[in-house]
């Protein structure tokens, strides 16, 4: 199972983390960003099946394609302003961690206004 896969590798890196933990305190950050990149690695795979259903359903129901897309993006910049930001918060930034998020939030909301706009005018249609 991948779930096992991922597991153990975010265990090797705790393990090898509290080892450095007194000694090098550093590459903590550097370790959990290394493990981080290797899941998502990892899970690069199933998210192409994600997003080739998403497309098939989409085909099927006759959606438009660039909400679609839409959606997608904003799930990646959620996804990657939170594991950004934990990681800043690791290495204790954590103003720099609250800045990611910040960001990460003001780009949801710019994403978001096409699907915005085309829920309005379907109200507006219907009345």
């Amino acid at each position: 199972m991948l779930i096992i896969k991922i597991v153990g590798l975010a265990f090797v890196a705790l393990f090898i983390m509290l080892l450095l933990k007194n000694a090098k305190n550093e590459l903590n950050p550097l370790l959990a960003l290394t493990a981080g990149a290797l899941i998502f690695l990892i899970m690069i795979e199933p998210l192409k099946e994600i997003i080739d259903f998403l497309q098939t359903i989409s085909d099927k129901a006759n959606l438009d394609t660039v909400y679609i897309g839409i959606v997608l993006k904003i799930l990646a910049i959620a996804y990657i302003a939170s594991f950004s930001s934990a990681l800043c918060k690791d290495a204790n930034a954590d103003s720099l961690a609250t800045q990611i998020d910040f960001s990460g939030k003001i780009m949801i909301l710019v994403l978001a206004i096409p699907i915005l706009m085309a829920v309005l005018n379907s109200i507006l249609q219907i009345m």
